[in-house]
C-alpha cells in the first residue's frame, strides 16, 4: 500500500476538533481515502477579546 501526505487547513467556529474535521471533510469531498492526520498547528482569530474562529493546519495521510 502506498500513502501520500498532503497539508490542509480546516476552519470552524466551534473549536479545534471541528477545524480538524473540516479539513478531513474537504479531503473526502475531493475523493481522497483518508487513513490518518497529524495536527501540525492550531491557531485562532480573536475579535474584541473573544475567540471567533479556530484553525487547524494538518498533514493528511491518504491511500493512493
Amino acid at each position: 500500500m502506498s500513502i501520500n501526505v498532503s497539508e490542509m487547513v480546516g476552519e470552524s467556529n466551534d473549536g479545534w476538533k471541528g477545524a480538524v474535521q473540516s479539513a478531513v471533510d474537504k479531503a473526502l469531498k475531493e475523493g481522497k481515502e483518508v487513513v490518518g492526520v497529524e495536527v501540525v498547528n492550531l491557531t485562532a482569530n480573536v475579535n474584541n477579546g473573544r475567540v471567533t474562529e479556530y484553525k487547524a493546519n494538518i498533514k493528511l495521510a491518504e491511500k493512493s
